[in-house]
């Protein structure tokens, strides 16, 4: 019982983390059907602003999140007005941004390679090694801090998105792009503020990363397959679906490496895309397309 315990509540720490790395992803591609593939490499290079952070100047990760999610918020309206602004209205759009944000990601991993080599690194504050214990159960310090951070980032996200008036906009243009332009919601503001802090979360969940994860550039590949998942198994474009699927996954992995092997626990997220995709392609809480 102790045992299994234990793995339950890896499992929902990293699920917190997990469904933070995967929430802007979705947000994306809910108001503008952008797929990016460039989501997992920056995440990295927020990883990489909160290491040099804590490295240069002794700033815990957490308290340099802001400053992670800030940065990336700016790079994302910038990559947002340079790269998909323009096509944003042709009928091939999602289909583009596959291409347009593979070769973002490129970028990406070619300009934090060239920086900072592919090296292996982690933040290491005196949390990330430490634990609570609660008799034979223990609780690392640090995956309880990015866990219970992402939550409440994902519980401002939906508070932003439900009561607030840009949060209304968002919301509809998600819904019927054609139909909220109609109601005079502005969604050229509306998907460039949306893709900013879809990148903003990036940055915020590469701050936690930073201390849960030993990162590299290169390591967005094993990240993209993963994320992928999540936002298919929960509905692509469900913000909600997404935080579900992110801690069921995470748990059903925890449990399948601490039986069956680490090498194992990667492979779930693979088989959980691959079923779902056979089973129910529109995801647990995504809306079934209609045939005409």
């Amino acid at each position: 019982m102790g045992h299994t315990l234990q793995i339950l509540i890896l499992g929902l720490c990293l699920g917190g983390v997990y469904a933070l790395m995967a929430c802007g992803l979705s947000l994306v591609f809910g108001v503008m059907r952008i797929v990016n593939l460039a989501h997992p490499s920056l995440i990295i290079a927020g990883a990489f602003i909160s290491y040099w952070c804590f490295t240069l100047f002794g700033i815990d990760p957490i308290l340099s999140l802001p400053i992670s999610a800030a940065i990336l918020f700016v790079i994302g309206l910038i990559l947002y007005k340079l790269v998909f602004e323009k096509e944003a209205r042709s009928a091939k759009y999602s289909e583009m941004t596959v291409l347009l944000t593979f070769a973002v990601a490129m970028v990406v991993d070619g300009a934090l390679g060239a920086m900072f080599s592919n090296t292996q690194r982690v933040t290491s504050p005196d949390y990330a090694t430490d634990a609570f214990f609660f008799g034979t159960i223990f609780l690392p310090k640090g995956q309880l801090y990015a866990g219970l951070i992402s939550i409440a980032i994902i519980i401002g996200l939906v508070a932003f998105l439900r009561y607030t008036r840009l949060g209304y906009a968002i919301r509809a243009t998600s819904q019927n792009r054609a139909a909220a332009e109609l109601l005079g919601v502005n969604v050229n503001f509306v998907s460039l503020i949306s893709f900013g802090i879809g990148v903003g979360l990036a940055g915020a969940a590469g701050s936690l990363v930073s201390f849960v994860f030993s990162f590299f550039p290169a390591k967005h590949w094993e990240w993209i397959a993963i994320l992928m998942s999540l936002v298919v198994l929960g509905g692509m474009g469900s913000v909600q679906g997404t935080v579900i699927g992110a801690f069921l996954l995470a748990v059903i992995s925890a449990f399948v490496g601490a039986y069956a092997g680490a090498t194992w626990s990667t492979m779930t997220f693979f088989v959980a895309l691959f079923v779902i995709l056979l089973v129910r392609p529109q995801g647990l809480f995504g809306e079934k397309p209609e045939h005409v």
